[in-house]
C-alpha cells in the first residue's frame, strides 16, 4: 500500500476496532480491561505490550495511538491519573534514544517505531494541543527519514509521506521553522539525490505540492498523483 492510499486509513477504520485480536486471549483481556477500567491493571505492563506489538506489526502501529488515547482518557476520568501516559512516554524516550541502532538492526522495526510515535502524537493531546514533549522527537524521526540514505529506501519514503499527510499541519503549527528545515531537505533530496527511485520521486513531488497547497491537494493534482500510482 502506498503512502497516498494509506493516508485514508484512519477514516476507514471502525471506531471500536482496536486491532487487538492478534494477541493471545490473556493479553486481549488485559487490554480490554485497560480500555475500560485502567485502575485495575498494571499500566506499565500495558504500555510495554502496546509498544512491543507496535514495533513488530506495522498495521497495529498505525492504530495503536487510538488505544493509548482511550486508556489515557479512561484513567483521567477514573482517578485523574496519568500513570499510563507517563510509562508510555518513558518507554518511547528509551526507544527514541536507540533509534539509529534500531534502524541498523531492523528497518521494519524502525519504520514501525516512526509510525507509532507519529500516531501517538496525532491522538494524545493536552488541552486539545499536541504534546510538546513529542514535537522535537517526531521531527527528529522525520528528519532521519529525509536523509539521503533513507530516501533511497522506498519503505522509509513511504513512511515519511504517510506521516506528513497525517500530522504535517499539526507539526507545522507546533514548530514552523523545523518544518521549513525538513522541507528544504526534502526539496534538495528530490532535486539532487542520485539513484532516487521513480516512485519515491513521485511521492516526494506530491509531498512538496501538498504542503505548498496548505496541506491539501487540488482535485486535479489529486487525480494526477493517484492515477500515476495506480499505474
Amino acid at each position: 500500500m502506498t503512502a497516498l492510499r494509506s493516508s485514508t486509513s484512519r477514516m476507514e477504520s471502525p471506531t471500536e476496532d482496536y486491532k487487538i485480536q492478534s494477541f493471545d486471549q490473556d493479553t486481549q483481556m488485559l487490554l480490554k480491561t485497560a480500555l475500560k477500567d485502567p485502575g485495575s491493571v498494571n499500566l506499565e505492563k500495558v504500555s510495554n505490550i502496546i509498544i512491543d506489538q507496535s514495533l513488530k506489526d506495522q498495521m497495529f502501529s498505525k492504530e495503536a495511538g487510538r488505544i493509548c488515547y482511550t486508556i489515557v482518557q479512561a484513567e483521567a476520568k477514573q482517578n485523574n491519573g496519568s500513570v499510563f501516559r507517563r510509562n508510555l512516554l518513558n518507554r518511547l524516550q528509551q526507544e527514541f534514544k536507540n533509534r539509529e541502532e534500531m534502524r541498523k538492526c531492523s528497518l521494519q522495526e524502525w519504520v514501525c517505531f516512526v509510525t507509532f510515535i507519529c500516531n501517538v502524537f496525532d491522538y494524545l493531546k493536552v488541552n486539545n494541543m499536541p504534546m510538546l514533549a513529542l514535537v522535537h522527537p517526531v521531527f527528529d524521526c522525520l528528519m532521519r527519514l529525509a536523509q539521503p540514505d533513507a530516501l533511497l529506501n522506498e519503505a522509509e519514503v513511504d513512511c515519511l509521506v504517510l506521516q506528513l499527510h497525517r500530522i504535517g499541519e499539526q507539526l507545522e503549527n507546533a514548530n514552523r521553522p523545523r518544518m521549513d528545515e525538513l522541507f528544504f531537505q526534502l526539496r534538495d533530496g528530490f532535486l539532487l539525490q542520485e539513484g532516487l527511485g521513480s516512485m519515491s520521486r513521485l511521492l516526494l513531488l506530491e509531498l512538496l505540492e501538498f504542503r505548498a497547497g496548505g496541506w491539501s491537494l487540488s482535485s486535479t493534482a489529486d487525480k494526477y498523483y493517484y492515477s500515476e500510482i495506480a499505474e
